[in-house]
C-alpha cells in the first residue's frame, strides 16, 4: 500500500521521481521500451536517445535528492544547476500562471521544465509547501504526498518502510540492551 497520489498540480513531480523504484530495483528510464510506454503515458515524446534517458535520471535523482534534504546546499546547489540547464528566466502569463521559459531544446528540457514548473509553482510554497517528500528510507526514495493534519510522514509506507525501521530501532536497542547484561 502505498499513499494516495499527490493533487493534479504536483502529480508531474511525483511521476517523475517514482520512474525508479529503487527497493525493486526497477528504473523507467534504464530502457527505451519502458521510457516509451512512460512518455506517451504522460504525453511527451517518446523517442528519446539513450543520453537522453541518462539525463531524465539524473534530473529525477536531482530532484528527489532535494526532496529528501531541501535545506542542504549541496542539494539546492543540484537543483539551481539543473534548473539553469533548461529554464531561463520565469514569465507570469496573461492568465497570471508561472512558467519557466526554455533555456534548451529538445524532449528532455521540455520533461524536466514541465516537472520543475510545478515544483516550484506548487511544491515549494503556499499549502503543498512541504507536503510533497521522499520517503525516510535511503534504500526506498519515493516520492509521497503527505497528507497527515501535521506534515509530519516519513515513509511511503508505514507497512513497509515505517515498520522495517521500527524493527531496526527495536533490534538495535534490544541488541544493546542484550549486550549490557551479558557484561
Amino acid at each position: 500500500m502505498r499513499r494516495n497520489p499527490a493533487p493534479a498540480e504536483l502529480e508531474p513531480v511525483e511521476a517523475f521521481c517514482n520512474t525508479a523504484t529503487l527497493l525493486q530495483g526497477a528504473d523507467e528510464f534504464a530502457r527505451p521500451e519502458t521510457a516509451g510506454g512512460w512518455l506517451r503515458a504522460h504525453g511527451y515524446p517518446e523517442a528519446v536517445s539513450p543520453a537522453e534517458l541518462a539525463a531524465l535520471a539524473e534530473a529525477r535523482e536531482t530532484v528527489r535528492a532535494f526532496l529528501v534534504e531541501r535545506s542542504s546546499p549541496r542539494t539546492l546547489d543540484a537543483l539551481n544547476r539543473l534548473i539553469r540547464s533548461v529554464a531561463g528566466a520565469p514569465v507570469v502569463r496573461p492568465d497570471g500562471t508561472f512558467a519557466l521559459r526554455p533555456a534548451g531544446d529538445g524532449p528532455v528540457a521540455e520533461i524536466v521544465r514541465t516537472v520543475l514548473e510545478a515544483l516550484l509553482r506548487d511544491g515549494l510554497t503556499g499549502r503543498h509547501a512541504s507536503r510533497l517528500k521522499a520517503c525516510a528510507a535511503p534504500e526506498c526514495r519515493w516520492v509521497f504526498y503527505d497528507r497527515a493534519p501535521s506534515s509530519n510522514g516519513l515513509w511511503c509506507d508505514m507497512d513497509v518502510c515505517g515498520a522495517r525501521h521500527k524493527m531496526r530501532a527495536y533490534r538495535a536497542r534490544t541488541g544493546a540492551s542484550a549486550a549490557r547484561k551479558d557484561t
